[in-house]
């Protein structure tokens, strides 16, 4: 949707959440030698300013990674592009995925990079010099593109299911692009919501019966009174090893707020 930016949103725990999993599934495929794609189908503006005044006025990323920035040591894949982000942007710059993506990526992986909102398009290519950044319909991206070159990857699909179509729409483009790409790893991001909206979708994503598919959740509480957000949701198709230990470790910590 042309409306949303994720600068009001940057940094909170569902996040960290979707962050902090995405960064131990990139840094485990890309110990393999092979080169790898890399396909995001909302990817915002890669780069966020947490004292700036659109997170300031939600106060979600001081409810989210300024709080639990401690669970992850410096070694971990998500630090790292913690630390790369405020390198680069100065110590309240926070990355988004397509900026965790290039911090762990090699000279020979490709990325493609879908974002229709004109300013956040305008960022992220100023962010992502290098990779293929289209104004485009990311879902639409992705599906004509799989089977990528090269054919191991992941793509992450992250709406803002601001258009109550999306949650009808997700798991039909999961399994479109499982059935285009039966090797890809496909991660859907969701929000869990005190409304139940997101129920509609998990439903039939499970009835999709992907072999291997795994889903994770966690709960965490409201960032300001009256806030529908209290979770967050990651379907993964072809999750890489390991990753359903990270998921544990993780859920563990968020049982924990």
């Amino acid at each position: 949707m042309l409306s949303y930016q994720h600068a009001y949103h940057a940094g909170n725990l569902a996040d960290v959440h979707k962050h902090a999993l995405l960064a131990q599934a990139l840094d485990y495929l890309v110990q393999k030698p092979k080169p790898l794609s890399y396909i995001e189908t909302h990817a915002g503006r890669a780069l966020y300013d947490l004292s700036g005044t659109e997170a300031q006025k939600t106060g979600e990323a001081a409810q989210g990674i300024a709080k639990v920035a401690g669970w992850f040591p410096a070694e971990h894949p998500y630090a790292r592009a913690l630390g790369a982000a405020r390198a680069e942007g100065g110590a309240t710059a926070y990355p988004g995925s397509p900026m965790i993506a290039r911090t762990l990526l090699r000279d020979a992986d490709r990325m493609h990079l879908a974002e229709l909102h004109p300013q956040e398009h305008a960022a992220l290519e100023r962010a992502m010099p290098g990779a293929d950044v289209r104004k485009t319909d990311g879902l639409q991206m992705a599906l004509s593109l799989c089977p990528p070159e090269p054919r191991r990857g992941l793509c992450l699909i992250d709406p803002s299911y601001e258009l109550k179509d999306e949650y009808a729409t997700m798991p039909k483009v999961v399994s479109q692009l499982h059935r285009k790409w039966n090797v890809g790893v496909i991660v859907l991001w969701y929000p869990i919501l005190t409304n139940g909206a997101h129920k509609a979708m998990t439903g039939p994503l499970d009835a999709l019966k992907i072999d291997g598919a795994r889903r994770h959740e966690v709960r965490f509480p409201p960032a300001r009174e009256g806030h529908g957000m209290v979770g967050s949701g990651l379907y993964v198709v072809n999750p890489p090893w390991g990753l359903e230990e990270a998921a544990r470790t993780l859920g563990a910590r968020f049982a924990s707020l």
